[in-house]
C-alpha cells in the first residue's frame, strides 16, 4: 500500500513541480504567475490534439510547450507593455482560456467536458516513470544553479528585486520579464499535457482541478527556491494521492476532495506565520 501510494504521489508531483518551477522563475523576475492554470489546461488540450494526430508524444508535449510559452508571452506582455495588474492579467487569461476551451469542446468537437483522442500516444515508462518526471527532478538543480551562477540567471533577479533599479543600469527589465513569462508558460504547457499524456489519457475541461493555484502555492511556500518548492509540490502530491485512495474506502467524496486545499491553507498560513515571525525578530 505504502509503494502504491508512492507511486501514485511521484505521479501526481510532476505536473505540479513543472508548473511551479515555471511559476518561480516568473516570481523571481518579479511577477505573480496566477496564469498557470490557464497555460496548463491549454497545454493539455493541444498536447492531446497533437499528440492524437501525430501518434507521437514528443511532438504532443513540446507543442503543449509552446502553446503554454505563446500564452504567457501574451499574458506578460499585458503586465509589462500595458500595464495591467499581474493578478487582474492572470486570473483574467484563466478564465478566457477556461472559457473557450469549453466552446471549443460543445461547438467544434462536439463533446459535453470530455474529450477522447484517437491514437493518443501516452508518455512511456523509464525505470518505472515517464520522461517528464526526469525533466522536472533534472530541472531542479538546473534551475536552482542558473539563478545563482548564469547571467541570465543574475540579471532576472536583479530585475525581480529592483525594475526601476535594472533598468536603470541598462538592463531590459521588461524583455527579461517576459522571457520569464515565456519560460513559466512553457513548463506549465508541459505540465498540462502530462495529465493527458501521463495520466488519464483523455482531456476533460476540469482536469487542471486547482493545481496551478496548488503550484503558486508551493514556490510561496517554498520561498522561490527550486528544491524546497520541489518538496511542497510533493508535499500536496501525497496528499492528493491520499484523498483518491480515501475515497475508495467509503469516506464521502466532497470532504476527501478538499483535502488538498485545505493542506494549502495551512502551508501558507505557516508561511505567513514565519515570515511575520522572521521580520519581528530581525526588528527587535
Amino acid at each position: 500500500m505504502i509503494t502504491g501510494l508512492l507511486m501514485s504521489a511521484l505521479l501526481l508531483w510532476t505536473p505540479l513541480a513543472l508548473a511551479a518551477l515555471g511559476g518561480l522563475l516568473h516570481r523571481v523576475g518579479g511577477v505573480v504567475n496566477i496564469g498557470l492554470e490557464g497555460q496548463m489546461l491549454a497545454g493539455a488540450l493541444v498536447g492531446a490534439l497533437i499528440s492524437g494526430a501525430t501518434g507521437n508524444w514528443v511532438l504532443g508535449v513540446l507543442a503543449a510547450g509552446a502553446t503554454g510559452g505563446l500564452l504567457g508571452l501574451l499574458m506578460s506582455l499585458t503586465i509589462t507593455r500595458l500595464g495591467a495588474n499581474e493578478i487582474i492579467a492572470g486570473l483574467g487569461f484563466t478564465i478566457v482560456i477556461s472559457r473557450l476551451i469549453g466552446y471549443l469542446l460543445r461547438s467544434v468537437f462536439e463533446v459535453s467536458g470530455t474529450l477522447r483522442v484517437a491514437g493518443l500516444d501516452p508518455l512511456p515508462r523509464v525505470l518505472g516513470v515517464d520522461p517528464l518526471f526526469w525533466l522536472a527532478i533534472l530541472l531542479v538543480p538546473v534551475i536552482g544553479w542558473s539563478l545563482r551562477n548564469t547571467v541570465g540567471g543574475l540579471r532576472l533577479r536583479a530585475t525581480g528585486d529592483g525594475f526601476d533599479a535594472a533598468g536603470a543600469l541598462g538592463l531590459p527589465a521588461s524583455g527579461i520579464r517576459d522571457i520569464a513569462g515565456v519560460l513559466a508558460g512553457v513548463l506549465a504547457g508541459i505540465a498540462g499535457s502530462h495529465l493527458v499524456l501521463g495520466q488519464v489519457g483523455l482531456f476533460n475541461e476540469d482536469m487542471v482541478a486547482g493545481r496551478g493555484f496548488i503550484a503558486l502555492a508551493a514556490f510561496y511556500f517554498g520561498r522561490a527556491r527550486p528544491l524546497p518548492t520541489a518538496l511542497a509540490c510533493l508535499l500536496f502530491a501525497v496528499f492528493d494521492a491520499t484523498q483518491a485512495r480515501l475515497q475508495t474506502g467509503g469516506v464521502p467524496a466532497q470532504l476527501i476532495q478538499t483535502l488538498p486545499y485545505l493542506v494549502v491553507i495551512a502551508v501558507l498560513t505557516a508561511t505567513a506565520v514565519r515570515d511575520v515571525r522572521g521580520k519581528a525578530r530581525r526588528a527587535g
